[in-house]
This record gives C-alpha cells, sequence and structure tokens, in this order.
C-alpha cells in the first residue's frame, strides 16, 4: 500500500474487533445481487491521462507469507483471468454446511459497482487495470424463525501488484470518506469504520495486506440494525473479499468463523493457482 498512515487505527473497538477476526484468520480457520463493493472508485494504476501504467514483467519474488509468485502462472488475458478467478471464489460450501447458493449465483459479467459523491453504490466500468473480477452470492436460508443471512465472496485479479494495492487503499479510504453507504433501495451501512493489517501486526500472519470494514445494517425487509463485515485481503495481483450482511436471529460472533474460512480458503487457493509450489 502506498500510504502507511491509510492503515492507521480508524477507532478502538474497531481495531479489537478487527484482531480478533485477523488472528483466526491466522490459524487457517479451515451484477448480479449487488452484495458488497468488489470495485473502488479510482482506477489504479492508471497515469494522469487515464491510460493504465505498463505492466512490469512478473519475476518469482517472494510477495507475501507462504506466496512466491510463478511467472509461468500469471494470467495472459481476460479469458484466463476469468478461469482462475471462477476457480479461486468461494461457493457455499466454502462457507459452511447450512449454506446454500443465491439466484443469481454469480455476479453479471462487467458487473463493477461504485461508490459515488453521495455515498451510494451504483454500477460503474470495469477498470482496465483489472483482468477480472466475480463475486459469488451464498446464503443461510430463513429458518426456525430466522431471516435469510446473505453474504458473499469476490476474486477480483489485477494485471499488477500494484494495481490490487491501490484497491486495498481505496477500500481502507471509503469507509473514512462515507461511514454511512447505501448499498441498494432499502439496505443501507452506516457508522462504517475500516482497519488495515498489515502482515505482521495485529495477528495478520497469513497474508500480505488485509482490510477490515465494521458498521450496522439496516434492511427495510427487516426490523433493527444488525451487523456488517467486510474482509478483503491481498494476495500479489488478486484481492479476495467476504462480506456478511447480518439478519434477525444471528450475532456477529456466530458468522465469523464462517467468514474467516471462506477467505482463507480464497487465499489458498491464490497460492496454489498462482504460486510457486514448493
Amino acid at each position: 500500500m502506498k500510504d502507511a498512515g491509510r492503515r492507521a487505527l480508524r477507532t478502538g473497538a474497531v481495531a479489537a474487533a478487527g484482531v480478533a477476526l485477523l488472528a483466526g484468520c491466522s490459524s487457517g480457520g479451515g451484477g448480479g445481487g449487488g452484495d458488497g463493493k468488489p470495485s473502488r472508485t479510482a482506477t489504479p494504476g492508471a497515469s494522469a491521462s487515464g491510460t493504465p501504467a505498463a505492466s512490469p514483467t512478473p519475476s518469482a519474488t517472494p510477495t507475501g507469507p507462504g506466496f512466491t509468485p510463478d511467472p509461468k502462472k500469471a494470467p495472459r488475458d481476460a479469458a484466463d483471468a476469468k478461469r482462475l478467478a471462477l476457480a479461486m471464489v468461494a461457493g457455499p460450501d466454502d462457507w459452511g454446511p447450512e449454506y446454500a447458493e443465491r439466484a443469481p449465483n454469480f455476479s453479471e459479467p462487467g458487473y463493477w459497482p461504485v461508490l459515488d459523491a453521495n455515498c451510494e453504490w451504483e454500477a460503474g466500468t470495469t477498470p482496465r487495470t483489472v483482468l477480472y473480477s466475480v463475486t459469488a452470492y451464498s446464503e443461510i436460508p430463513a429458518t426456525g424463525g430466522k431471516a435469510p443471512l446473505r453474504v458473499a465472496a469476490t476474486v477480483t485479479v489485477h494485471r499488477t501488484e500494484s494495481d490490487a494495492d491501490w484497491e486495498m487503499a481505496e477500500t481502507l479510504e471509503e469507509a473514512l470518506r462515507c461511514p454511512d453507504q447505501q448499498l441498494r433501495d432499502g439496505e443501507r451501512i452506516t457508522e462504517l469504520n475500516s482497519l488495515g493489517v498489515p502482515y505482521g501486526t495485529g495477528g495478520n500472519a497469513s497474508t500480505i495486506d488485509s482490510v477490515l470494514e465494521r458498521g450496522s445494517y439496516v434492511n427495510s425487509a427487516f426490523k433493527g440494525t444488525h451487523f456488517y463485515s467486510w474482509l478483503q485481503t491481498r494476495t500479489g495481483q488478486v484481492t479476495v473479499a467476504t462480506v456478511v450482511k447480518g439478519a434477525p436471529g444471528y450475532t456477529e460472533s456466530e458468522t465469523n468463523t464462517a467468514q474467516i474460512r471462506a477467505n482463507v480458503i480464497m487465499q489458498d487457493r491464490v497460492k496454489k493457482q498462482l504460486g510457486v509450489q514448493s
């Protein structure tokens, strides 16, 4: 990430929650619907004229814990990136046995939401610095008096590690710029805070960089205010994210393990798909 200051702690409460969640990550843990936000308003790696910066030649240099990129495995084009992203994104089985596919199961091709000046998420255009991005939607269906609990996982394959790094920086800044955000009609998040945890700090021993967002989730379909949690990590040129939108009948502690599990599974897949095998 370009500016270490961007990783600064926003609030003590979020820090404590983030350390607890990311410490769990180090133990291994095991458009469509508009959930989450796999893109940023900025175009990472672009020059002032909007032209993407030149992509450096991949090299077999370690870029994080347990990961050395293999230049021979780097995606060559959008089709190659799509194949990789679909192989890495977490489906319902990766969240846990009680989760099922939602309809639609995957985001539409080219799905790329952006956060506008009014702090509302809207359809955007995929930056040229992104080869492919996909979001998979899962849920625990309504049962036993509980509302459906909706989750999503996103994989974004960038052209370079620098492009992925800029996406992480943008993610961290969004909560500072817009602590209250409109996800879509009838859905919003409030009191949002972000916490950046680079490798080696805050219990993060599994990925080169992590961003955690936490806040309150309001849905006109149910009463009350519920929890919202977004966990995003970077491994090489790939970012992966998991999001949980709370619902009546669930507590955040009940979903933390599933969120960590799905994220770590995707991290491991990235390392297997794009890394040097020892």
